[in-house]
């Protein structure tokens, strides 16, 4: 097999809002002869994490029986729930005990009542990590509730020195002209006493939660990476899969669409038919918009109304598996060779489905997005990355053409370039849309389409072969 594979995707949306900026407006990028929009890596990447492990968890794919990772601020919580539920601990010392140790990792929660026992940054780990880390708490009960009044001892010392502090400043701004050594030493004394940190935790203890915070054979972490720079000796992980913002082939096109929601409260009181003992005009005078009080009525109009954002068009994405990290990261979390090698095909296996079917479900209720399928997807691998994208620099026209149909034919065309000059294998394409399989049918019989078409994203590689199709 060679190093990577490159995949390539075309995917054509209609009054979609996939994602938004922090004004709540269509992400734009500008890229060669217009502004395109956007969809940002993360978002993709959400899309195709959460679509393998929804598959996974109801036993569908190849990754059925795999582990999965979590992305939380809440592994203090979901280790005192753990804690409580499975190891008989009282609510108020496991929720102290879970939050306090974590801090011992060198872990930062929020300040704020409403996120005291959440962590300041997303931590991705194995799902079963809170349940490793409450065995691990309960195990060592008795250390950790000697480690916890070492704690609280030292938790009221940095109380007493932050007060002393503040007396030193004044003391040292009053003293300062007459004994600058005295007020220097103050100083000294006060900074020396604030930069103590925790008691450490119990060797054995702390190994233990790091091993339960570790990658493990959580799939989706080898796939994506993790970053975890706040705990030391808490191995990071180099992600397998490159992505690049997805954009649009042609120009960005959006529109504002006004919206006005009923109130169904209003409208059925002034449906409601006039009591017997009041006449029809006595009625209406009674539900009247503007009376003649003055007050406020009971208005016609809508019970909200505003505006929200869509676009359209056809996006251009590309992700790039590097299946050699990706052994790299099974081996290193503790997984033989072979059965690193039957999770990583498993796990190729499983993103190709991912990204021929995931779909970011922002408003999906409203635009019902995660039912598109993609025009194209081409695969093929190589030695090195391949990204196609500047075949789209010139934004096509859509007054003048049908832009998924322009877009496969300067994609497949720059593939043959590149495959020509790179000597590169052609590779597979796969597509739901009948208008692309008629011009793929018109390329094959003019003896000008290389790549081999599939009717299955398992079909798109020859690494996965040997793998399970995924079910419908």
């Amino acid at each position: 097999m060679n190093r990577y594979l490159n995949l390539h995707k075309l995917l054509t949306v209609n009054s979609v809002l996939l994602v938004r900026d922090a004004d709540g407006r269509p992400k734009e990028t500008p890229f060669g002869t217009a502004r395109r929009t956007m969809l940002s890596p993360q978002t993709q990447r959400r899309a195709d994490r959460t679509h393998m492990r929804d598959q996974a968890n109801t036993g569908r794919g190849p990754l059925a029986d795999y582990a999965f990772g979590c992305r939380t601020r809440e592994w203090a919580r979901l280790t005192a729930a753990a804690l409580k539920s499975q190891h008989k601990w009282k609510e108020e010392e496991a929720a102290l005990t879970a939050r306090t140790a974590l801090q011992g990792l060198n872990i930062s929660f929020g300040t704020k009542g409403s996120t005291a026992d959440l962590t300041k940054v997303m931590i991705f780990a194995p799902e079963s990590a809170a349940t490793q880390l409450a065995a691990a708490l309960n195990e060592h009960a008795e250390a950790v509730r000697a480690w916890m009044s070492d704690v609280a001892s030292a938790r009221t010392r940095q109380e007493e020195s932050k007060k002393n502090k503040s007396k030193g400043k004044k003391k040292a701004a009053a003293a300062e002209e007459e004994q600058p050594a005295a007020a220097e030493e103050a100083a000294q004394d006060a900074e020396a006493a604030e930069s103590k940190e925790l008691p450490a935790l119990p060797a054995e203890l702390r190994k233990k939660m790091l091993l339960a915070l570790a990658p493990a054979d959580a799939i989706d972490i080898a796939l994506f990476g993790r970053f975890l720079a706040e705990v030391n000796h808490s191995p990071n992980v180099d992600g397998a899969l490159q992505n690049m913002p997805a954009i649009t082939v042609g120009r960005a096109a959006g529109t504002e669409d006004f919206f006005s929601a009923a109130d169904d409260a209003k409208l059925a009181r002034q449906r409601a038919t006039p009591p017997a003992d009041l006449s029809t005009l006595d009625f209406l005078e009674a539900i009247d918009p503007f009376p003649a009080d003055g007050s406020s009525g009971d208005h016609q109009g809508a019970g909200m109304t505003g505006y929200q954002h869509f676009v359209s068009g056809t996006f251009y994405a590309h992700a790039v598996l590097d299946r050699y990290q990706l052994r790299v990261n099974l081996r290193r979390a503790g997984m033989e060779a072979d059965k690193a090698e039957q999770a990583a095909r498993a796990a190729e296996a499983a993103y190709m489905d991912a990204f021929c079917n995931a779909v970011p479900e922002a408003k999906k209720t409203t635009t019902a997005a995660p039912g598109t399928l993609p025009k194209l997807v081409l695969a093929h691998s190589s030695d090195r990355q391949h990204n196609y994208v500047t075949c789209f620099e010139d934004a096509i026209n859509e007054n003048t053409t049908v832009a998924s149909i322009e877009a496969t034919r300067r994609l497949l065309n720059q593939h043959a370039l590149i495959s020509r000059k790179c000597a590169l294998e052609p590779g597979a394409v796969l597509t739901y849309d009948l208008a692309i399989t008629e011009l793929l049918d018109e390329l094959r019989a003019a003896g000008r389409l290389q790549p081999r078409e599939v009717d299955r994203p398992d079909q798109l590689t020859d690494a996965t072969a040997d793998v399970a199709a995924v079910p419908a």
